[in-house]
């Protein structure tokens, strides 16, 4: 052993006291190996996350978009317009006032879009179709142009192993629907739609074998026709909004009804149901978040599902309760083969309460975590609570997550790398919640992030960035962010890394 004395030759040794160090620790420290030895003869043991975090065999994973948010292309080929065009046209209407004009040009780039899929072990995507696009007007003449496109996308699908799941209606109605009829306010603009559907089912039911009808029927109509933050941008009394809403769960069934007609598909529809979360994993506290899922949900998934209004939910809307006529529940609750969960939060925390609903709904803390979104707070746990809840009600038999997402202030570094961290963090922790609901035999039988891409984000503009893919407005082109990466990890292994 070398003397420690000259190790601390050039070392003041009131400084070497007040650190605390001994001449005799010194020499214990001069036994440990000096930094240009190895600290370990042998490679460090990597564990891998073991199988109580597999999804089950067959689990899909995939990615999502929405036709105006990605196409671009409004005017090309014989596109009608839509109530989104008219929309954020208008001024002040969208942040900065974009548009979706061009968006991200998938109407084009499709080809490279797809192979991007690919390249990231997607096995599935879920698409919109523009009704516009088949129909300019809604009804009348099919445009055979607007129906190429979509022939050609799934058909690159398809040659790139990746399964079409597509959705019929993403927001943007025809706006001669909504000049001519009011939109939703009417029941002719839902026997359009399923009108619509059935031709869709006949020209691309070939080879698409899963159709959502529709997209957030909550959304489009509380923002679209409720506070007018959405197009077509009106604010209606109760008696309109209520039958808007019916309007819209009509058109969801006659959808239904008329894709069936045309062959044996899986269909659906894809909402952003409310999700009250318990607030304490306890008995009373669960039964509280059951009875509220089917009661906050009442003008939308419960109906659909059973078939009928609650009766707190007619005795509420009183004489401005919706205009039902005879057979509507019968189609309304047309029996579905999946259903598709759009799951990015709690809608709220509830406990047990003694009062006629059995429940009371808690508000958020003012210090509840957000994403760079301040409607998007955080709760994984809403992605076990969403579908096993649903599972428990209605004993649904195939249920995906249809969107899932975090919005992010992704950055571009000087290495070109985007470090989109709180994403993939995001992401881990959601999905831990997941595998915790197919651990426990609940039928989730796929997961698509939302989105694919970065895109119009409706009335946040291009600002807001949910994509696993960068797009830079002014060139269009894409850049994978970290969480690509984790992305395929993730459709590999098929378990939470």
């Amino acid at each position: 052993m070398s003397d420690p004395s000259k190790k601390i030759s050039n070392f003041n040794r009131r400084k070497f006291i007040q650190a605390g160090i001994s001449v005799a620790g010194l020499s214990a420290l001069s036994a440990l190996p000096s930094q240009a030895e190895p600290l370990h003869d042998e490679p460090l043991k990597v564990q891998e996350p073991d199988n109580s975090r597999m999804f089950p065999k067959g689990f899909l994973w995939g990615t999502a978009t929405a036709s105006y948010q990605v196409e671009g292309a409004v005017n090309e080929d014989g596109r009608g317009k839509t109530i989104w065009d008219t929309f954020s046209h208008q001024p002040g209407k969208v942040k900065n006032n974009e548009t979706g004009d061009v968006a991200c040009d998938m109407y084009h780039r499709y080809k490279d879009d797809v192979k991007l899929m690919k390249e990231m072990n997607a096995q599935t995507f879920r698409f919109s179709i523009a009704w516009s696009r088949i129909f300019p007007d809604g009804v009348g003449k099919p445009n055979p142009k607007g129906l190429d496109y979509y022939d050609r996308l799934t058909d690159e699908l398809l040659a790139n192993g990746i399964t079409p799941f597509a959705t019929l209606y993403h927001w943007d109605l025809p706006q001669h629907l909504q000049d001519k009829y009011k939109g939703w306010l009417s029941r002719e603009t839902a026997y359009a739609f399923g009108e619509y559907a059935g031709y869709i089912a006949r020209k691309l039911g070939d080879r698409v074998k899963h159709f959502f009808t529709m997209n957030e029927i909550r959304t489009f109509v509380e923002l679209g026709y409720g506070n007018g933050q959405f197009a077509p941008g009106l604010k209606l009394e109760a008696k309109g909004l209520h039958n808007v809403r019916h309007h819209a769960a009509l058109a969801h069934g006659l959808g239904v009804q008329a894709i069936r007609s045309h062959g044996k598909f899986q269909v659906g529809l894809a909402e952003n149901l409310d999700i009250p979360v318990p607030i304490i994993d306890t008995r009373e506290h669960i039964l509280a978040s059951q009875i509220a899922m089917r009661e906050e949900n009442a003008g939308y998934l419960s109906v659909i599902m059973d078939g009928k209004y609650t009766d707190h939910y007619l005795q509420k809307a009183g004489a401005n309760a919706p205009d039902i006529v005879a057979g509507d529940l019968n189609i309304i609750s047309s029996p579905l083969d999946l259903l598709g969960l759009n799951i990015y939060m709690p809608s709220s925390y509830v406990e047990a309460a003694s009062n006629t609903l059995g429940y009371q709904l808690i508000p958020f803390a003012s210090s509840h975590p957000r994403s760079t979104s301040e409607w998007h707070r955080m709760g994984p746990e809403s992605l076990y609570w969403g579908p096993k809840n649903v599972y428990e009600i209605w004993k649904t038999k195939s249920i995906y997550i249809t969107e899932n997402g975090y919005s992010s202030a992704d950055e571009i570094t000087a290495n070109g790398k985007i470090y989109d961290t709180d994403r993939i963090s995001f992401m881990r922790s959601y999905l831990t919640q997941l595998q915790r609901a197919t651990a426990e035999q609940v039928p989730v039988k796929g997961y698509f992030y939302w989105s694919m891409m970065d895109n119009f984000e409706w009335a946040s503009g291009y600002g807001t960035r949910f994509g696993l893919y960068y797009i830079d407005y002014k060139t269009l082109k894409r850049h994978p962010k970290e969480s690509v990466e984790y992305f395929k990890t993730l459709a590999v292994k098929n378990q939470v890394v």
